[in-house]
């Protein structure tokens, strides 16, 4: 009798710790462990993070460290550790925070447009996934690969064509260019390329004469126009004379460095560069700056027209006003230096 007493105790001691073991389990796997009040929560984990490096995100976010800590062991993730952007729900046990942080990464939605450099547009998608603005730009400039491609450094920009893409947060320098070559390379489809040879230009040249473009009108109504004039230069062998690269080419020199040049004048056409287009034929060495679809589509889609010569329009600003004629366009031209001059723009 007192040996079944003392086997009774001993199976309600193993019911109770088994229990015990049971509930602590469950709740280090079931019980919601989440502390932060918005729906969804987000932890960038770096390429090669450690642990304690995810733990450190972490930490903020739940209730119970300790119990995450036991379960996240048991489930080896603790020597498991996947780079990337992940998602915790509010209410999420243990069990589904490491499930969701151990293999559903996220990809994000990046955009750029308007940057003027490698350097700036470095910069910008730094913001927005792992890769260091250095890194990037070194992938960008590496000779190796723009020579393998068709590149120089000065048509380089050219590839990365303004827009929004889907990346993985961790994607690298060398990923993000092979993405944005793949891209530039589907835009270059049969239908551009055969619009291109009929303008007897090359892609590189297209994208150059865009930045062009662009940067003379961000009026997507009236790019082609501007587009039809530029080419009509180029099919005669008259000198582009854009103001825009004459901007680019001073701002290389270091006395226009920080500087916001608002009104082009005869000191900045004698600068000596193979981007000012008063001294050179044809097109500049590069891009002067990115350019927005619309301005690629303009070149690619230019308006047929006998316009030469355009000038900005002093009563619709942004606009310009064409000319077949250079009498007529030294109008245009005078009528705009006046309204700068009374606008007290004198530089």
């Amino acid at each position: 009798m007192y040996i079944k007493k003392i086997l009774w105790a001993i199976a309600i001691i193993g019911l109770l710790i088994f229990g015990g073991i049971a509930y602590y389990i469950y709740g280090a796997m079931f019980q919601p462990n989440t502390k932060f009040e918005n729906e969804t929560a987000y932890v960038y984990i770096p390429t090669d993070a450690n642990y304690i490096q995810v733990r450190q995100q972490l930490q903020p976010l739940l209730k119970d460290m300790g119990s995450f800590d036991a379960l996240a062991k048991r489930k080896k993730y603790t020597s498991n550790i996947k780079a990337g952007r992940f998602a915790i729900s509010k209410g999420m046990n243990n069990n589904e925070i490491i499930n969701s942080i151990r293999s559903k990464n996220l990809p994000i939605k990046i955009a750029f447009n308007n940057q003027h450099s490698l350097e700036e547009l470095a910069g910008r998608i730094s913001t927005q996934i792992e890769a260091d603005s250095v890194s990037l730009l070194n992938a960008m400039i590496d000779n190796t690969f723009l020579e393998k491609n068709g590149f120089t450094k000065a048509t380089a920009l050219g590839m990365y064509l303004p827009n929004s893409y889907e990346f993985f947060w961790n994607t690298s320098a060398e990923g993000f260019r092979e993405k944005m070559l793949t891209e530039y390379n589907r835009f270059w489809n049969e239908s551009r390329l055969e619009k291109a040879k009929q303008l007897n230009l090359s892609p590189d040249e297209v994208m150059t004469l865009a930045s062009v473009v662009h940067e003379e009108s961000k009026q997507a109504d009236e790019q082609p126009r501007v587009a039809g004039v530029y080419l009509n230069r180029l099919r005669i062998g008259m000198p582009l004379q854009a103001d825009p690269t004459l901007k680019f080419a001073a701002y290389q020199l270091p006395e226009y460095r920080d500087t916001v040049i608002r009104r082009v004048l005869n000191v900045h056409k004698e600068i000596d560069s193979p981007y000012n287009t008063y001294k050179n034929l044809g097109l500049p060495p590069g891009l002067i700056a990115m350019p927005d679809l619309s301005a690629i589509n303009a070149v690619l889609n230019p308006e047929k027209h006998n316009y030469l010569y355009f000038a900005a329009d002093a009563k619709r600003l942004g606009y310009h006003k064409f000319a077949k004629t250079l009498a007529q366009h030294n109008n245009n031209a005078r009528e705009y230096q006046r309204y700068l001059s009374s606008q007290g723009i004198n530089r």
